[in-house]
Parts: structure tokens; sequence; C-alpha cells
């Protein structure tokens, strides 16, 4: 006898709108599996690529359980890391939610003060945020905030892995803890994600410390049937040459890493004749929903976007996607990959087109490590101390005054937290004192006039996200906001007119800049504009790196790459095979004058071992993604000394540098006393795999002193 599927356990009137509203014969098979641990209470991670059904997994047996249990008021949040995508999913859920009579309402930065109070007057039975949104509500000076989260029964987070790996995941697990606390049960999690190295570590991450049953679902995305391929153009107007002959007819969505990227890359396919659209962060709302709409509609188009459309927003059925140079990680290429392929009788699809060398080594490095099924495994920061102080003043505030351990009943039971030592915390709460940003009568801590000074400014908005972001100005053309610019793009250094800039995927002249209000006049212009915004460079990962040596000392030739590809990889086999066969060792390079140290380990990894042996050493050091380098006249024997010294202490972190630049990178390093922010700031690498990572390096010394002497 054949089991029943557990959809046939959802509420009666839900199955009846499956089937006569919407349509459906029956759910997808990753939607079954869910629908069973869901309807029973467990925490669940579910894993499926773009596209594979993971929102109706978590919503649909979630909305059986609110009919059959009679859930009163909000018992459903549903947190994503954008506003965008909360507002591409919202009339999706709207429909499901509203099927059955009941509502779901958005709640983020955007939700205007009437919408805000209507929600609290009529709850609805779901209510769409981000973690940040709903650190506001906790911390209001309304109490109907607050109230409206009394009710709820289960949190899903959409796109867990954009939050586990960072501060905002950390913040994110504190904020959902206080909303247990606050309506006085345990939340059921469900976290819905992309493929993932480690879908045990992630459920442990998002559930381990709760009560109940945990699971994981997944559905593998695998190599099979996708059609990806390797290209190299040389530069980025050749990408746009290549991009604009094929595939004519067809919907592009084409990735770069950049918004400067971005906007150039539509300048030269409009230069083509091509109809190209833009989307990144620095466009307004207004601006990237016209292009997302208008590229959904259309036919014969190509949208160029950052990373805001690697998560699930939605822009209708995909005929190709194209990757300029290559994403940060697999993971990420996923993601993208998962847009395509939709459609019955189409198969997942990517070109990557590389536009230098070094694109090139990584994204081939990024193919070969997707073909043997390799994901990325997320990690959350370790010693997170500054979110610990943050949430000491957001508790205050919440509270109204907090006692000195009146922390525990909001967050005290999460492991991040629970376990930092009480040397810390109370050396946390005693910096936090003396500088006078929280106050303390003895008995009650309360937000001091320093903290005050520091996050009081609009209502304590900076003290609700966790991430800093840099100070841009609003665009403008008449009233109608075009996006946002970086200061840097508005410097003039010579006090000369200044250049068009470009924004939107066209040029403006600057009309007017208000520097007081952070805002930008202009009109359009026939000009050529120039693209500026502020970014760091990206190295190569540990993995990356070492998958490129692995190809540069390799013989043979992928399938996946292009003709053009194929040469310009063995120039870069050519280039790089001496570096890579001697990983590990330490050389004399003559013709550059300077040692060498070939590591294949990444730029963070080999930027903070740099860094200690630039200041053991007293020399001055160079370094990138596959090398440390030093000058001809250092001693060999005290490299090799001093790393080892380095790799086997105990306090390694006491070691590394920590200037004020480097801690000014942590939002609330100024909570924290100066050593606690350096370890905090180093729980973002992964230093644990350090000693793995380089080793001991071998050195051939005596052929370097000869060869010194030699030279000399």
């Amino acid at each position: 006898m054949v089991n029943p599927p557990p959809s046939e356990r959802f509420h009666p009137l839900l199955r009846h709108h499956l089937v006569n509203t919407l349509g459906w014969r029956a759910l997808r098979p990753l939607q079954e599996r869910a629908a069973e641990p869901i309807l029973g209470g467990a925490h669940l991670l579910v894993l499926a690529p773009t596209a594979g059904g993971k929102t109706e997994a978590a919503v649909l047996p979630v909305l059986s359980r609110l009919l059959t249990e009679g859930w009163a008021g909000t018992s459903i949040l549903y947190l994503c890391p954008l506003k965008a995508l909360l507002n591409n999913l919202h009339p999706r859920l709207g429909v499901y939610f509203g099927m059955v009579g009941h509502r779901v309402c958005l709640w983020h930065g955007d939700t205007a003060p009437g919408e805000r109070r209507r929600i609290e007057s009529e709850p609805p039975a779901c209510l769409m945020t981000t973690p940040e949104s709903l650190e506001v509500m906790l911390i209001s000076s309304r109490q109907g905030p607050r109230t409206l989260l009394k009710d709820v029964r289960v949190v899903i987070v959409d796109e867990i892995h954009a939050f586990a790996g960072d501060d905002r995941g950390i913040h994110l697990r504190a904020v959902v803890e206080r909303i247990s606390a606050l309506a006085g049960r345990e939340l059921q999690r469900i976290g819905l994600s992309a493929t993932v190295g480690n879908p045990e570590g992630l459920l442990d991450w998002l559930a381990g410390h709760c009560a109940g049953r945990k699971g994981v679902v997944a559905e593998s995305g695998g190599t099979a049937q996708a059609d990806v391929l390797l290209d190299y153009t040389g530069n980025l107007e050749n990408a746009a040459l290549v991009i604009s002959r094929l595939h004519r007819g067809r919907k592009r969505l084409v990735f770069c890493d950049s918004r400067r990227r971005v906007e150039e890359l539509a300048v030269h396919l409009k230069a083509q004749g091509v109809s190209a659209f833009v989307s990144h962060s620095s466009l307004s709302l207004e601006r990237r929903r016209e292009a997302e709409r208008a590229f959904a509609e259309g036919e014969n188009c190509v949208i160029v976007a950052t990373s805001t459309l690697e998560l699930g927003i939605d822009v209708g059925d995909l005929d190709r996607v194209i990757q300029i140079d290559a994403p940060a990680t697999v993971a990420s290429f996923l993601q993208r990959l998962g847009r395509t392929g939709r459609r019955e009788g189409t198969v997942r699809n990517c070109l990557f087109l590389a536009t230098n060398p070094a694109a090139l080594l990584h994204a081939a490095a990024l193919i070969s490590l997707w073909e043997e099924g390799f994901v990325e495994p997320i990690y959350s920061p370790r010693e997170p101390f500054h979110l610990f102080a943050q949430q000491l003043l957001a508790l205050s505030l919440q509270h109204r005054g907090l006692a000195r351990d009146g922390w525990q009943p909001g967050i005290g039971r999460l492991p991040v937290f629970r376990e930092m030592g009480n040397e810390e915390r109370e050396a946390i709460l005693g910096h936090l004192i003396r500088t006078g940003i929280l106050g303390f009568d003895g008995v009650w801590l309360a937000m001091g006039e320093e903290g005050e000074k520091r996050f009081g400014r609009r209502h304590f908005l900076e003290l609700m996200s966790v991430f800093t972001s840099s100070p841009d100005f609003e665009v403008l053309h008449g009233n109608h906001p075009i996006g946002t610019l970086d200061w840097l793009a508005l410097a003039s250094n010579d006090g000369s007119r200044r250049h068009p800039v470009i924004l939107a995927g066209r040029s403006w002249d600057l009309l007017e800049i208000d520097w007081k209000k952070r805002r930008v006049f202009v009109t359009p212009s026939e000009g050529r504009g120039k693209v500026r915004w502020r970014g760091v460079r990206r190295g190569l990962t540990f993995v990356i790196a070492q998958r490129i040596r692995q190809l540069v000392l390799a013989s043979g030739e992928s399938t996946r790459w292009s003709a053009r590809a194929k040469t310009e990889m063995a120039n870069q086999k050519e280039q790089f095979h001496q570096v890579a066969g001697e990983a590990g060792r330490i050389y004399h390079d003559a013709a550059e004058s300077r040692i060498r140290w070939s590591t294949f380990a990444g730029n963070a990894l080999n930027e903070i071992l740099g860094s200690v042996l630039e200041r053991e050493l007293k020399q001055e050091l160079a370094w990138d993604d596959f090398e440390i380098s030093f000058p001809a006249s250092t001693d060999v024997t005290a490299i090799r000394t001093t790393v080892e010294e380095l790799l086997g202490a105990p306090n390694l972190i006491e070691r590394l540098p920590g200037s004020q630049e480097l801690l000014d990178q942590l939002k609330f390093s100024a909570c924290l006393p100066p050593a606690l922010a350096k370890r905090a700031v180093y729980g973002r690498a992964e230093l644990r795999g350090l000693a793995q990572a380089f080793g001991i390096p071998h050195d051939c010394a005596e052929e370097i002193r000869a060869q010194s002497k030699t030279d000399s």
C-alpha cells in the first residue's frame, strides 16, 4: 500500500485552493519532503537551487498549521536579506495567504507610517521584514510594534546563506531570540538556502540550541545537463561585442561583480545597439523596478546586474546567463546558474567572459571545482564581541533599563554569547560604562550620554544595523530619484568642470551639488561619462588559489574552454608554471632581485601573514594571491624561523597587526576595549586554517646564498 503524500495532511481549504485556484496537480518532491517535518513543528533547513520551490516548501505547510491550529495575530515572520527581495516576493505570498482568507504585509524602511499603524491595528498573519526592521520594532518607544511580535510562532529565513557568514547572521539570531523571549515560546525556525558545503553546520547555526526535532531537506543542483562555457575576450568592450552577437532575440542576464563594471558594460552594449537595462544597489528603487519590469516583459534584451539579482528576485523566464569574469565563490555561481533552465526543454547555462588573464584563471578554477561538486562551507564569525555590545545597548533601550545580567533572558541561550568568557563580558560592560556609552547607577544599565551622541540620531537608526554603509549622495533628475553616487564621483581635483557621470546605464551632467543634504541634481548628457565608486580589492579564496595552481601545472585542457580561452590559458600556464611549481618553497628571483615564497594561499591569508612578517623582519614586503615577496637582502633562515614561531604561537592574534584603521572596519569597535576589538576583527578570518594553508616553508637557503653572491 502506497502511503499518501504529506500534503494530503494539509488543511482542506488549502488543498482546495492549491487544486482549484492555482491549478496544481501535485507538489514538487522537495516540497513534499519538507511538508511532514514542518507540519510536525520541526526546525528545518531547506536547500535547493534558485527557482527550486523553496518558498512554497516552507510557506504551504506553515499556512496549513495556521489554519488547522487557529493561530491568531501575526504568527509568521518571513525574513529576507534585501528589501528588494521582500518587495518581489510579496505579491506571490499575498496570493497564497489571500486565497485562504489571511493577509501578508511588508514592514521595512520604505513602509509608510500610516501603513505601519494599520498593520498594528489589524495584524496580518504573516509579516515580511528584515532583521534590522525587527530591531527597530523591538526598541520602539511605542508599545504597538512589540505587541505585534508577541504572537509569533514561526520564523522563515529566506536566503539564509546570505546571512550566516557575517555579522548580520549573528544579529538575526539575537533578534529572533529576543522575539522568542517576548512571545514566551520556542519559535519554529525554517531556513531556505542555496546549496552549501556544510548543511548540518548551517542547521546547527540556525537552531542547534533549540528544543525539538531538526532536519535538512536538500535537492542537489549537480552538474548534469548544465551548459557551462568559458571564453576569453581580453577587455569589457569585446565582451559587449560578444554579448551583442550571441543569442539575439533571447533574454540575457549578465552578471558583473561591481557597480562600475555594470554601468560601463551597459554603455558598451547600447553602443552596439542592444536594448540594455541595469540593476545594482546604487540605483533608486523606482529605477530598479522599471529595469526589472521592462526586462521581464521584453524579449530581445539584456539586463546587467551585480549580485542584487543573484538572490531570488524574479525577472521572469531567462534564456541565458552570462558572467563577466567570475564570482567570488562556487556557491555564488550556483545561484546565478540556477536562474536558467526553468522552462521545460531548456537546460541551465552560463557563459563566462573573462576580460583579463587573472579573471580567466579564476573562472577556470571555479568551473573545475564546480564540476567536482564542491561548494564552500559557511562559517559564522567567531568572537563577535562588538555584537554583544550592540545587543546590550539595544536591550537597554527595549526594556528602558537593564540589570547587569539582564541580557541573559533575551540572548543568553545563543552559544556565541553563552560561551563567551565572563572575563570578556565584564571587560565589554566595563568599557561601555567607563566611556559613557552606557550609564550605570549601581543597579540599572541605560543608554549613556556618549551612547546618545554616537547612536541617538534618527531614533538610534545607526544602532539597528550591524553593517556600515558609505555616505552616498542621492542623485535626482528634477524630482525623480535616479540612485546614489559615491562622493568620489563628485570630487574635482583641480577645480575644473566635472565630467559627466554614468548611472542607470546613461551619462548625466552635474547641475548642482548640495553637500550638506548629500543631494546631486543632474540632467541627461550627450558626453561620455565616468563611473567611480569606492571598492575593496577582492582577493581569491584559499581554495580557488590552490585550484589555479593545479590547473597551471596540469597538462590537459577543459572541453568547456573556447579556442580563445585555451590559447590564453596556455600563455598563463607558461607564465605561472615556475611559481606554481615552487609552491611551498622560498626561492630567489634573479630577474626581479627578490626572494619569493610561493604560497597560492589567496590574498586574505597572504595579507595576514605578510603583515606580521613585515613587522617582525622589519622589511618592506609585497603580497598577492599567490606569493609573498621579500627584498633580496632578507635572511631566509629568519623567514622560516618567524613563520614557525607564528604558526605555533598560542597567542596568534596578539602577533597580528591591530592598527586603528583595521579596527575602524568593525562597526561598534568603539564599544570594545582595543584588544577585544582586534580579536573580533580577526574572528572573521579563518585563522584556524592558517597552519594548514601555509605549513613551514622549505627553502633552498644555500642555493639562494650562492645565487646572491653570483649576482653581486
